[in-house]
Parts: structure tokens; sequence; C-alpha cells
């Protein structure tokens, strides 16, 4: 940025901040220079989200914008003449007062979440993540399974706690999710600054929702700066792990990518394999003699060209959603086959980049990113939640409150917005279930853009077979297609699926979850020993946090529940089955008031059995206060090491 319009006085401060985002602006400034005079209660922004999301500016009107950004100009002013002097470390108190005027009432117990995704250590104020043992066993050693998002945070936390580890990623390199899932499109519908470590904060973002390579580059740069390549194997697959009950440890038996088979001995397993990784297709008649090109979207083929082709695309979940947005201009005939039709969330910024000027003061005004990140995660701590919740005394068929009703109405009119001239798809897009029953989608217009194209379909009618040349439907109709795409989602619920683990007395995992997985915290499970699960059951989020925010509690988890085993000289540890029994009867509970939750709606978050095994239904402080460590009466301990 040496030849940029911007400076840090004069004209080119005024330059950039025309193009700051004012809310997390001052309380930079006033963190950085000590000047809490800066948050002017005026200036203070919404505390609460419009229903489709943030007002813009935090709500301010043009003259508090105006005064936001004359306290900003010269705050900064005063900082370059003093010489730019290092951010102070702010007591507790000042801390607070700088969170509660972005973020509104803040209690003290939450100081500490705040403080770990901000990524500062408060003077007066120890961090509360987890400590490594103060004395490790010769020997010991943690496997890792996977080198995607979850198990880049493990090796993170296992490496500043001292403990000896090693990960086994069957790719080639990291990246996990975002390695396999490479489709035109691909993109976060979470800002990429909550989508990123606490602790390896991204300083060059470009966009507000990062493109998949984008997001890909991020964990591999992840992976060089902390560090912790040099103790990942690639190409390495794990195949089965099983316990040994005379030893307290692991057996796993892991291949390589030319089949050399090897057994490896740990005293801990961690999987981060994922969830979103191996892909669902559906139980059509016929799928195998479809004579053209087929692929999941997961696994896709970029050596088929699609211009001009016939292309039929299975589904409208979110990876559909993001192809059909991307491929719609490109292919001759798009028929898009649709069984639940998503909730929109217009989100205008969403294929946007950053403004140039936000950026540079990214670069150039300490903390500024870390608390534009700050203002960002807290907006989804707890900002959306409220939407999702269900009030048991309501019932008005499509929404579950008062406030779901609100922003099922506040989505319809823009569906009746955006369809005004298309009627015949504002019926087939428009949902019969409640907002946040399913996951909602974010679009900038580029997906009613391409469903109103002249070469797009889109066909609801059941498909009833796949025929050589196409798609066969219930109406009797059989639609042509050269390249099919299903676009049907994962087998989420299929835990673990891609290894045999057998615990105490031979226990297979798979036959004891039974298609209903279970584990306490989301990362332990009973019978199995020194298992510890990352995005394991109930831990993915909907409304309210960052699956990064939750995978690095996990890892900080981990880590205590080891720390623990070694400072007290015991081998093995597991969760209770009346630990289990009660945490699962509090979740359960909860997930049956929010609306994904509700009977009647199917969706990836449920097994087979109804109950929902994926979200996490309760606060995201719940979440964090669980993880900070083991309650050691929820466990048993034994054995020594």
């Amino acid at each position: 940025m040496n030849d940029t319009p911007y400076a840090l006085q004069g004209p080119g401060l005024r330059r950039a901040l025309a193009e700051a985002e004012l809310p997390a602006l001052l309380p930079a400034l006033a963190h950085l220079t000590g000047d809490l005079t800066l948050l002017e209660a005026r200036l203070r922004p919404a505390r609460l989200s419009q229903v489709l999301g943030q007002a813009p500016q935090g709500g301010l009107d043009e003259a508090a914008q105006a005064r936001a950004r004359q306290l900003a100009e010269a705050a900064v002013e005063r900082w370059v003449e003093r010489g730019r002097p290092a951010p102070r470390r702010p007591r507790p108190e000042e801390l607070l007062e700088i969170m509660r005027f972005l973020a509104g009432p803040v209690d003290r117990e939450q100081l500490p979440l705040l403080y770990h995704q901000l990524g500062i250590e408060p003077e007066g104020l120890q961090r509360t993540a987890a400590a490594g043992p103060a004395e490790v066993p010769e020997g010991y050693l943690v496997a890792v399974i996977g080198a995607g998002m979850s198990g880049i945070a493990a090796a993170h936390h296992l490496r500043q706690a001292g403990i000896p580890f090693v990960v086994f990623e069957r790719h080639e390199d990291v990246g996990g999710v975002w390695r396999e899932n490479n489709y035109p499109g691909v993109r976060l519908d979470t800002s990429n600054f909550c989508y990123s470590y606490s602790f390896a904060q991204r300083e060059g973002w470009e966009d507000h929702y990062s493109p998949g390579p984008t997001v890909l580059d991020y964990l591999h740069s992840a992976s060089h700066d902390l560090g912790i390549r040099d103790a990942i194997r690639f190409g390495t697959q794990v195949r089965s792990a099983v316990w040994d009950e005379t030893e307290h440890r692991w057996t796993l038996e892991v291949e390589d990518r030319r089949g050399r088979r090897e057994s490896v001995r740990a005293d801990a397993v961690v999987s981060a394999v994922g969830q979103l990784n191996n892909p669902r297709y559906p139980d059509l008649p016929g799928r195998e003699r479809f004579a053209g090109p087929s692929w999941h979207t997961a696994r896709w083929k970029h050596d088929v060209p699609l211009a001009g082709k016939r292309v039929a695309v299975v589904g409208t979940g979110a990876s559909a959603f993001q192809v059909i947005s991307r491929i719609a201009r490109e292919v001759g005939k798009l028929t898009v086959f649709q069984r639940t039709p998503p909730w929109v969330v217009p989100t205008p910024v969403y294929t946007r980049k950053l403004r140039p000027g936000l950026r540079w003061l990214f670069a150039e005004i300490p903390l500024y990113r870390q608390w534009y990140r700050f203002q960002q995660f807290w907006t989804n701590v707890e900002g959306r939640r409220r939407f999702a919740l269900v009030d048991p005394e309501w019932d008005v068929p499509g929404s579950v409150s008062q406030a779901n009703e609100e922003l099922r109405a506040a989505l319809i009119g823009h569906l009746e917005q955006v369809y005004a001239d298309r009627p015949d798809l504002l019926a087939k897009m428009t949902p019969d279930y409640p907002p946040y029953a399913k996951r909602m989608l974010r679009d900038d217009g580029a997906w009613a853009a391409a469903l109103k194209r002249d070469n797009v379909a889109v066909v609801t009618e059941p498909i009833t077979e796949v025929a050589e040349g196409g798609l066969c439907t219930a109406d009797g109709v059989e639609h042509p297609a050269d390249v099919l795409v299903y676009g049907t989602g994962f087998t989420a619920s299929d835990f673990l699926s891609t290894l045999q683990v057998r615990g105490r007395g031979g226990v297979d995992l798979h036959e004891q979850w039974a298609d209903d997985a279970r584990a306490y915290a989301g990362v332990t499970v009973p019978n199995f020993p020194n298992l510890f699960l990352l995005y394991g059951p109930n831990t993915n989020l909907v409304v309210n946090g960052s699956i990064v925010f939750s995978s690095e509690a996990e890892a900080e988890y981990v880590v205590a529940c080891l720390a623990h085993l070694m400072e007290h000289g015991h081998a093995a540890m597991e969760p209770t089955w009346q630990a289990l029994h009660a945490y699962y009867t509090r979740l359960d509970a909860a997930s049956a008031r929010m609306a994904f939750g509700v009977e009647g709606v199917t969706n990836w978050y449920k097994s087979a059995s109804g109950r929902v095994t994926q979200n996490w239904p309760l606060t995201t402080l719940e979440f964090w206060r669980m993880t900070r460590g083991p309650q050691l009466e929820h466990y048993r301990t034994w054995g020594a090491r």
C-alpha cells in the first residue's frame, strides 16, 4: 500500500475514515490511547440487530457518524504526534467499559470469554486458556486425526502445552472440508473475521465473506506460522483405533499413500475428522444408469467442461445454492431439482471486497482489526439466538415465536420484492417451515438472478428415478441432462464413519451409538478412554458463535483433561454414564426449544431417530464454561502412567 491515498494525518486520514466501520473504531482507539472519553453515549451502536441483519454503522445517524469520525481523527493524530506508542495494557475495569460501549450489558462472568475472542491478555486477569502439565511422562504421545480447521487448533494447543503429538492427514496438505469442497462458488457464510482463530488472526482479509480458496490459504498459512507442519504426516489415513486395556493406550492402524500399513501407539486420540466431508447421495433408482458425467459437489470434476451443456443439479442446500448461482451463466441449460426451498438472508456485501480505506486502517491502527473481529463475534454470540427460540404458547403456523414470526415476515417481504416479476418462482421459493429450522443461506441477489435466467428451470416435482439421459419426475416428465450434479449434503450424523473405533471390552463405537451419537460436552464418550472428539455430537452452531470458536474451546478442554491425567499420575479417563445421561436430558430439552428441533421438520441436524445430534442449543457462554476443564465428578480415572 505504498501508493495509497490514505495517511494517518490530514486529508489522507479523513479519506480512510470515510470508509471505516465506526462501531469498532472508537473502542479500538480508546484501548490504544487510554482515552475513554471517546466513548460518548450518543455514539454507542445499537445493541440489537435489525431483523434481517446489523444496521449499517451500528445504526448511527449522519450527525453521529460525523462526530465519531471527528473524534477518531483527533485521537489518531494525537497518537501519531506522540510517536505512535504501542498499545497499553488496560485494567479489566477499563476493558469492561469499552466492551459495554460496543456490546451493551456485559457481565463480569462473561469477561474471560470476551478477552479470549479479543485475543488480548488484560492486566490483573489471568487468561483462561488451558495450561499444560508441569511434567509430561517420557514417551507420551497424542494422535490427532485430521489436519482441517479443528486439527490445526488441536495441534496448536498441544504444542503450546508442551504435549507431544502427531497429526495424521489423509490428504497431501491441510484444509479438511475446504480442501475437499472446491466446487464453483464455494464461499463462507460466516464473516471471515469470525472464521479465524483467536490465536492466528489474519491481517490481509480482502472480503467480508471469503471464497473457499482464500479460506484454504488461511489454514495453510496458519499451519506454517504456528509451526505445526513438522508434526503432520500427510497422505496417511487412520483405518482403526483400538484401546489396549492392559497398557491403557490406543493402537492405531494407519495406511500411507502407497498402501503400506503400520501400527502406532498413542496415549490419547483426538478425532478432528469433521462432519461435512463424506458425501450423501440420494437413494434414487437407476442412479448408476446415467450415461453422462455425474458427481457430488464435494467431489467436483473440474476437468469436465460445462459450457453449453445441459446440467441437472439435485438439491438447493448450501453447496448447491452456491454452485447454481455461479454456473447458471455458463451452462446451456440448467435444471434445478428442489425438494425444499431455503430461507435466504439478504446480504448485500456477501461477495463484496472490504473497502480499501477500511483495510488500510486495519493495517495502520493497532487493535482496530481485533476490535472489529470482536464486534462481529459478539453480534453472533447471542444477537440472533432470540429469533430461533421457541415460545411454547405461540401457535402461528410457519413460525415458533413472535420474534421468529417477525423474521419470517421480513424474509417473505424480501422474497416478494425479489420475485415481484416472477410469481411462479415466488411460490416455489417461499418456505413453509420456520426460519432457522433449517440452515439459513446468504445471498446478494445472485441466487434470484440465476433462477430468473431463460436457461434455468426449477423443478419441484419429486424425482422418481435416474434415466440414462436425465431425471424422471413424478409427473411423468423426463428432464434431459448431459451432466448430473448432486448437491445433497453429507452423512453428517455418521460421526467418525471413516474408521473403526473399539474401546474398553472391545465395544465398537458405532454400535454403541447405533446412529444416535452422543458425547459428553460433545468431546468424550463412555467406554472410550482418552478419546476426544472435536466438532463432535451437538457442537455445531447455527445462530450463535462460530465453529472456529467451538473447536478452540474443545481443544483447550482436551489439553485440560490431559493435564489433569498427567498431574495426578493417571493413565486414563472417561465420562460416566450418569454424567452423559444428565447432560443429554438437559441438551435434548433445550433442542426442543429451538426452531431446528421442532417436530415435523426434517434437516441434517437430526439423526435417523429424529433427535438433534448436530447443534448446540444453549448459549455460547454455557459452552465456553463447560469447556474450561473437566468437571471431575463427571469422570472416572484409573491406571498409572
